[in-house]
């Protein structure tokens, strides 16, 4: 019979799961098996347990070399796909229904220099008007809260409108867009809106 833990100093192997077993313990402290084996007492045990202890050996290092394989394969995935790409709140394509004497609004970070281009299009009903108006953050707290306020960049109401506009500093900026016709007369208009955040670095013509 072996003894109940291998001798002081010497590590075993839990004769179920395999898992090495610090010197002087009784049992594994994995699977709880009592009556480690030393090395020497593995090489005389039976064959199914020399065969239980290999098998559950293989296994152990299957997962582990599975596991790295995974991490690797994650990490060289990150590596090479770079960072990930957050669109930019002032780069959009979308339809709008705007109520008569309502609003829209797109808002975001502008660095100084940089630009907003884009158009917009009424829909339905053909040829109705919109208006925009630009408010930078001093601006707009102004204009929301019902203050006088002063746009920093304007489109009289029309049906098909260009914008292009730099900012002259960093600061959020809000484009909002208007329906001008009055709440009485109930007139919804459907207008296609796009913008693209361009930055100046690199470009011609802008420092």
């Amino acid at each position: 019979m072996f003894p109940s833990k291998p001798p002081r100093g010497e590590w075993g192997a839990c004769q179920f799961c395999g898992v090495a077993v610090p010197p002087g313990s009784a049992k594994c402290e994995l699977c709880g098996a009592a009556a480690p084996l030393t090395a020497q007492q593995l090489a005389t045990a039976a064959p199914k347990v020399k065969r239980r202890v290999r098998l559950t050996g293989t296994l152990r290092a299957f997962i582990v070399i599975v596991v790295v394989i995974g991490l690797s394969y994650s990490l060289i995935s990150v590596v090479l796909q770079g960072p990930p790409v957050v669109a930019d709140p002032l780069t959009t394509a979308a339809m709008y229904h705007i109520g008569a004497g309502n609003i829209t609004l797109l808002s975001g970070a502008i660095t100084g220099g940089d630009y907003v281009l884009g158009n917009f299009t009424t829909i339905l009903p053909s040829g109705a008007s919109i208006e925009l108006a630009v408010y930078n953050s001093t601006e707009g707290a102004a204009y929301f809260s019902g203050a006088p306020s002063s746009p920093a960049y304007t489109i009289s109401p029309t049906s098909d409108g260009r914008i292009v506009f730099s900012a002259a500093y960093t600061d959020t900026y809000y484009f909002v867009f208007t329906n001008p016709y009055p709440v009485p007369s109930h007139l919804t208009v459907e207008v296609w809106i796009t913008t693209t955040y361009e930055s100046n670095v690199g470009d011609d013509g802008f420092a």
